[in-house]
């Protein structure tokens, strides 16, 4: 979903799926092979030899590192995966329900990102005046004014009309209006004390759910990268492009039906997205 851009955003919400059934054996292909009892014997002999020939390599080797080898060997490391969450509380404030203030630090960037997601792919966007809040809070001053106008005329009386809302973004009487925004994970492209560019992978939740409705809840998988700007003590949208996937292979989980989507909806809230 790309706000402001109608084309972009009606791409967030396509509907069409191919569901896939993998075969209960080998997905790549083959049937399961059968062990060969005839050779198990010698295989263990053989693990046997090649675990005790290991574990003499070892012992020998314990005493014959210097301190400075041992210090190179820690510093040759490999440090703690870069995709792994570091499990720091991002902010303590919100703003209109949107988390802010956020670090200036590369963390703080893809928190900033993940978060800035969900509120731009909610359903606060198909409503006027929260859209123009949203604009102001999470772009910076020049973007949002040039935005605004682009954006207002992409969630048009007749774009929200295909969605099943009314002029002002509001769902028919017993039916659940469903968009959501999920990130998976970021990724830092380029980073400097001043601007930022992060790309958050998602996957998206959007449609009626409701027992007249003839668009169903569908999700897909997108990459959203912003360019992010450090302006008035936060971090702020200058730019951003959006494109499909990675998406990974559908599985054969049964769809649920209207009255369960809308359910979930409401029991189930949000969560403050950190890095």
């Amino acid at each position: 979903m790309s706000p402001g851009d109608e084309q972009g955003y009606s791409d967030y919400m396509e509907t069409g799926h191919t569901r896939t059934r993998l075969p209960d054996t080998d997905p790549y292909g083959g049937a399961p092979r059968r062990p060969n009892r005839s050779s198990s014997k010698s295989l263990v002999t053989v693990v046997g030899v090649v675990v005790l020939l290991i574990a003499a390599i070892a012992f020998a080797n314990r005493g014959g590192g210097s301190s400075s080898d041992e210090a190179s060997t820690k510093a040759d490391k490999p440090a703690s995966s870069v995709t792994s969450a570091s499990g720091t509380r991002p902010v303590d404030t919100k703003s209109v329900g949107v988390p802010t203030g956020f670090a200036r630090t590369e963390q703080g960037a893809q928190s900033a990102a993940s978060n800035y997601a969900v509120a731009l792919g909610s359903t606060g966007m198909f409503n006027k005046d929260s859209r123009h809040t949203l604009l102001q809070l999470l772009y910076t001053a020049d973007t949002a004014v040039r935005l605004q106008a682009t954006m207002d005329q992409a969630y048009s009386t007749g774009f929200l009309a295909t969605m099943g809302l009314d002029a002002a973004g509001n769902p028919p009487k017993g039916n659940t209006f469903v968009s959501r925004v999920i990130p998976i994970g970021t990724t830092v492209q380029q980073y400097s004390a001043d601007s930022a560019k992060v790309a958050v992978w998602y996957v998206g939740l959007i449609g009626m759910a409701g027992t007249a409705s003839t668009d169903p809840v569908t999700s897909s998988w997108k990459t959203w990268t912003f360019d992010l700007r450090w302006s008035a003590g936060d971090w702020k949208i200058a730019s951003q492009t959006q494109q499909d996937g990675p998406a990974p292979v559908p599985g054969d989980d049964k769809a649920a039906t209207s009255d369960e989507i809308s359910k979930a909806i409401e029991e189930y809230g949000g969560f403050t997205y950190a890095r």
